[in-house]
């Protein structure tokens, strides 16, 4: 899978997210996602928002993702 290719698997499951990912190797990723989904959420439930949006392919196609997971306030973009 290519970073574009897991950016829009997590815009399908968080639409109207913000997404940008990157990787240097392609099984192991970094994203930064920015969604209004995210408000009132602690970090463990919008990393499984994120790990829902990408399914089976975690730990498949996907070996490793850093997520950094922001509501659009706490990115400076509310």
């Amino acid at each position: 899978m290519s970073p574009e290719d897991v950016a829009r698997l997590i815009r399908a499951g968080l639409p109207g997210a913000e997404v940008r990912v990157e990787s240097d190797d392609n099984p192991h990723f970094a994203a930064r996602i920015v969604a209004r989904e995210f408000a009132g959420q602690r970090s463990l439930a919008r990393h499984q928002l994120v790990y829902r949006a990408l399914g089976e392919r975690m730990g498949r196609e996907i070996h490793a993702l850093s997520i950094e997971a922001l509501t659009p306030e706490e990115s400076g973009q509310g």
